[in-house]
């Protein structure tokens, strides 16, 4: 599949094992890691066990994302007239550029100067903030993770906890960085007073802005509704207090009525983050209304395709049922030993290596994919019960389908099926291959160095083979050799 036209890739994905043994070395990354991932993975469990019907829930809420995935133009052609009726704008945006020049034109049409910003993995997909800078505005991040990143000049490492790599230490020595005019003497030594400082901040922020922009968790097809799910405030005040509010989101956040989205919704929190329901959940149609006490004069919707579309009726449509909860990532060894940023590009963890190839073409994320152990514990998770192993695994088929892949793995595989067309050879190779590793092992049970795989023995034994192959145990077992 071919990267959709006029996408900005800003990718490290393939040097996604360069990436990775930096982040296996970096001791302060390390060490976030290991207290908040573990953390989010429990309370995703206490809140399943807590609730009898979880796992109905999730047959629904798969049913529901199905269904409406299947009728997709449907649901738009509504959404936009509900959209409409309640005094919305739609647009519509084929590719990522389209998206930044509708918003950058709405601005501009607002005359705005400063833009506040909720969290929203679109925005970060067609590389908003960046372009509307260049443009001569003023983009404040309000969610508090990514206003962290934002002033460290990075990017999300996580879909839920963008900051998620990043230590209370680092926290305090960029507020004390960046925060210049406030006393040098403050104490920043507890997380409230990093979060009441960041606050102060931003209230000024909120004030002075023209226009706000949100994601959205859910487009409702019934009302024109759209749905933001956070556990700050700022989401609100960025879309209450300026004079525009723009949503920006893609075509798979749509669910057809607003009693599927309360299904999904007892989904989200509780595999994000172990909440029955987030601190806010707060659903918008349309502008301020005569009578509203507040609320933006002009509300926009922007609804991104970037080639989703062209995953409709394909082995990979299954990632589109993703509702960005981060569980996979909460509970994939692999995210928790390396952290997002790895990945190389916007969306990290398991869903990353399934959806970003789907985007920027496997050619560009090849490692991506590859990048499991293949345990099954994201598909174990995934309130929307998605496959992500198999998807992987397709993306590993079709890397190689296009000659892709190391060149040693490939030689590999061909004398492999060499001698695997050859059954007698194959079993004499076998036992001489077997009789050999178990000489190497020198009595040890397990491998502690091996020709050929110090990638893997380096971190971990590799148990030994017994003298005999499967095909000899077998055989001896049906004449009743004692073993």
């Amino acid at each position: 599949m071919n990267a959709p036209a006029n996408l900005v890739v800003e990718t490290t994905s393939p040097a996604f094992k360069e990436n990775a043994r930096e982040a296996l070395a970096d001791r302060q990354l390390q060490q976030a890691l290991s207290a908040v991932a573990p953390g989010l993975a429990a309370r995703r469990g206490a809140a399943r066990d807590a609730l009898p019907e979880f796992e109905t829930l999730r047959e629904k809420g798969r049913e529901i994302k199905n269904h409406t995935l299947a009728n997709l133009d449907i649901y738009l052609e509504l959404f936009e007239a509900k959209a409409k009726a309640a005094g919305s704008h739609v647009h519509f945006a084929p590719t990522p550029q389209d998206a930044r020049e509708i918003i950058l034109d709405i601005c501009r049409k607002a005359n705005a100067k400063v833009v506040t910003k909720g969290k929203s993995m679109i925005s970060e997909e067609v590389g908003l903030n960046h372009f509307l800078e260049e443009a001569g505005l003023k983009i404040v991040e309000t969610d508090l993770g990514e206003y962290l990143i934002q002033i460290r000049g990075e990017t999300p490492s996580h879909i839920i906890a963008p900051a998620i790599h990043l230590t209370q230490d680092q926290v305090e020595q960029d507020f004390r960085r960046i925060h210049t005019t406030l006393p040098k003497n403050r104490v920043l030594a507890e997380p409230a007073q990093l979060v009441s400082e960041a606050r102060g901040v931003l209230r000024e922020r909120f004030l002075e802005a023209d226009v706000g922009i949100t994601g959205a968790n859910f487009m409702i097809a019934e009302t024109g509704s759209t749905v933001i799910v956070t556990n700050e405030g700022n989401g609100d005040l960025t879309q209450s207090l300026p004079r525009v509010h723009i949503v920006i989101a893609s075509i798979e956040k749509l669910v057809p009525t607003l009693e599927d989205v309360g299904t999904l919704l007892r989904l989200l929190a509780r595999s994000a983050t172990g909440q029955e329901i987030s601190t806010y959940t707060t659903f918008s149609t349309g502008p301020r209304r005569k009578g509203d006490p507040d609320g933006p004069e002009e509300c926009h919707i922007v609804i991104l395709d970037n080639g989703r579309s062209q995953l409709l009726g394909t082995d990979f449509q299954e990632v589109l049922r993703c509702i960005r909860c981060g569980a996979c990532m909460n509970h994939c060894p692999v995210y928790g030993a390396i952290g997002g940023h790895a990945y190389g590009w916007v969306y990290p963890g398991p869903i990353g290596s399934v959806l970003t190839p789907a985007l920027i073409g496997v050619k560009s994320s090849a490692h991506l994919p590859n990048a499991s152990t293949f345990c099954g514990r994201c598909e174990a998770v995934c309130p929307m019960k998605i496959p992500l192993p198999g998807l992987m695994r397709k993306w590993r088929e079709a890397e190689f389908a296009g000659g892709g892949g190391p060149a040693l793995y490939g030689l590999g595989l061909k004398i492999w099926a060499a001698f695997a067309k050859r059954p007698r050879l194959y079993h004499v190779a076998a036992r001489f291959g077997i009789l050999g590793l178990s000489a190497l092992a020198a009595g040890r049970g397990a491998f502690r160095k091996l020709p050929f795989a110090s990638g893997w023995t380096k971190h971990r034994d590799l148990p030994a083979p017994q003298r005999r192959t499967f095909q000899q145990l077998w055989a001896e077992q049906k004449a009743g050799v004692p073993r």
